[in-house]
Parts: C-alpha cells; structure tokens; sequence
C-alpha cells in the first residue's frame, strides 16, 4: 500500500509540474483565451454603454478587478457616441462616481446596485433598458466577456460585446501568469455553472 502511494504522489507531483510548465512557459492560456473571446475582439460604437462591476465587497472606492472596467468605460464612452451608462453590480456607485468624475454627466448614468452576480446584473438591466431604443455595448474584462455576453442575450437582452485586455496585459509579466491562468480557469468552471443552470446557451 505504501508503494502505490507512494507512486501515485510522484505521478501527481510530475502532472502538477508538468502544467505549470506548461502554463508558465507556453501561449496555451492566451490562446485558449483568444478562443473563448473569438471574434468579439471589437470596439463597438453605440447608444447604451453597460459596464458590470466585479464580484467585490461594495465600498466607496472600487477594487483592483473593477477599476479597470471602470478605466475602460471612461474610455469607451470618450471614444464613441453613447448617451446613457449602466452601471450594474456591486460597486455601481463607486464606479457611477469615477465615470462622472472624468466626464460623464450625471444624469446620463444609471445604477443597478443589487445584483450580486452576472446573472443577476443581466436581468435587472433587462428590466431598467429592454424597451430603450439602441445599441447596446457590454464592457468587462476578456476573461469574463464570453460568460456575461451570453448572461445577457439568455436573459432576453442582445448586447455586444466591448471586452478590453486583462488577462492579456499581465502575461508578460512572469509572476502574473499562473494567477492569470488560475482566474481563467475558475471563470471557465463559472462558464460551465452557468450552462448547467440554463443561465446561458453555449
């Protein structure tokens, strides 16, 4: 018995090395990335611009994931022609605030602040801009733009997607990648949840 766990831990110990090999020293993961978010690498233009929070505590300052989904909407709503922001999640407030701070008025932005997840955020939004007339574009980060994408058109509200490197611009940086990797990896369980509950369609 001793032996064959003993066997059993060298072949785990040799797996194990062997991914994070692999995730350290290969493009599996940007490419697995690339696969997920597909041709959704795009810049749309459009009317309403959603920006989701991540899943963080609310406080009056956001956190390390949600500022540069807050970053990305400034510069979303700067470079396009949008007349309305949607800012849904946990830290809406916070994020509603940075938006106004660099320019974008007030009154243009909307807050859902009681959703507690992708799901959710998707059916309140639903509720607040389904009979708005326009194009809808979906900002959040590349790890997370395929699952809240089709979050929203499960939940009866087409969107399109805007995501922006995350993932991506910490690759370079040798500490970062097997975080990263972890973070997709989870979001890829969160994928397959999601499935699981019909709160989207693969």
């Amino acid at each position: 018995m001793g032996g064959a766990l003993r066997k059993f831990f060298i072949r785990f110990c040799v797996g194990f090395t062997a991914i994070l090999l692999v995730i350290q020293f290969s493009s599996f993961v940007p490419w697995l990335l690339n696969h997920l978010v597909g041709p959704d690498w795009t810049n749309p233009d459009g009317d309403i611009l959603i920006v989701l929070t991540a899943d963080e505590p609310p406080d009056e300052m956001m956190g390390t994931m949600t500022y540069p989904r807050g970053l990305y909407g400034v510069r979303a709503w700067r470079e396009g022609h949008f007349h309305t922001v949607v800012v849904c999640g946990n830290e809406a407030a916070a994020v509603g605030q940075f938006l106004n701070a660099y320019g974008v008025p007030k009154e243009k932005i909307f807050l859902e602040e009681h959703a507690t997840n992708t799901h959710e955020c998707a059916l309140q939004t639903r509720q607040t801009i389904a009979s708005w007339p326009g194009r809808r574009v979906l900002v959040t980060g590349d790890t997370h733009i395929y699952r809240a994408k089709r979050a929203f058109q499960a939940a009866g509200l087409p969107v399109e997607a805007r995501p922006f490197p995350d993932l991506l611009k910490y690759w370079d940086g040798q500490q970062w990648r097997i975080p990263e990797s972890m973070r997709l990896f989870a979001e890829i369980g969160k994928i397959g949840y999601y499935w699981a509950r019909g709160w989207i369609w693969l």
